[in-house]
């Protein structure tokens, strides 16, 4: 059974992961409509990951005796300065996720709640993996500046293909 305190908890990171995909349709919508296909792309697969997620921790929620509550997601922002910043946004959340995902850690131990501890591990490698993910394109973006994106566009679905196969 799954205490009420992690099952409160897992219900926040609910709300988290579905803010989550809804902030990387805005980021996918804004990219492709300032002709950024490339960048756009890796959004709309940030998207469905983050769904992903939310859909996983659902499941887990309801498997384990609790009930999970499908929250209501307020309005990412929708519009953005430039490529850099999008990833700069991108980045600032997968920090404030990352420790979202701590905090159950740490209130799984408090409880005992071995098994979501367990769990919860997977995620705290996805989180790892998505700051990777983030800085390495920051960096890039960071190299190239802010002149001709063409190359940088054309290549982004590369770096998330080759983040994918380090799992």
């Amino acid at each position: 059974m799954l205490p009420k305190k992690v099952e409160s908890i897992l219900n926040e990171q609910v709300e988290k992961e579905g803010y989550a995909a809804q902030l990387y349709l805005a980021m996918a919508s804004w990219t492709e409509t300032k002709g950024y296909e490339g960048t756009s792309g890796w959004f709309y697969a940030q998207h469905k990951e983050e769904t992903e997620h939310m859909l996983k921790i659902i499941k887990y929620v309801n498997e384990r005796g609790g009930k999970a509550v499908v929250p209501s997601v307020k309005q990412p922002p929708t519009d953005f300065e430039n490529i850099k910043q999008v990833f700069e946004a991108s980045m600032e959340h997968e920090q404030m996720v990352t420790a979202s995902i701590n905090n159950i850690v740490s209130i799984c131990l408090e409880e005992k709640d071995f098994t979501t501890h367990n769990w919860i591990q997977w995620f705290v490698d996805e989180q790892l993996e998505e700051e990777s993910a983030v800085q390495k394109i920051l960096d890039k973006l960071n190299l190239i500046g802010t002149g001709n994106l063409y190359m940088f566009d054309r290549d982004i679905m590369s770096l998330r293909s080759a983040g994918a196969t380090e799992e």
